[in-house]
């Protein structure tokens, strides 16, 4: 049972996606601004997926992206880049880690200067 509801849920999100954001535009839009309620939608729902998938891929994360010692990916409601971030410090990511730590860097350029953007990520 717990299979078929898994694919039914994830069958169903892209299309209810479309048409919540078609909602929130109509609802918000007029008073808030097209495209400053499509930043807000955006950027908020980009951090429920990252907090989501932090804790739904933690073996993942947690065979690729750190060595055995390392801060443990998964805790509910941190984003990948704080876990990120902790290994960044304590110098437990893999290669792997390493690499996406240094995407995450030229991506987010407003923290360049400030350690970059898993270390300003940690929460």
């Amino acid at each position: 049972m717990g299979i078929i509801l898994y694919l039914i849920a994830v069958l169903l999100f892209l299309p209810l996606t479309i048409i919540n954001i078609i909602v929130v535009i109509l609802k918000n839009a007029r008073t808030k601004g097209f495209f400053r309620t499509l930043n807000r939608y955006f950027f908020t729902g980009a951090i429920g997926l990252d907090i989501f998938a932090n804790y739904e891929f933690r073996t993942l994360w947690n065979t690729f992206l750190r060595k055995k010692t390392g801060y443990q990916f998964g805790m509910k409601g941190e984003t990948i880049s704080s876990a990120l971030g902790k290994n960044q410090k304590d110098k437990t990511l893999s290669s792997a880690g390493w690499i996406l730590v240094y995407f995450l860097w030229a991506v987010d350029y407003q923290y360049w200067k400030k350690g970059g953007h898993c270390i300003n990520s940690i929460i």
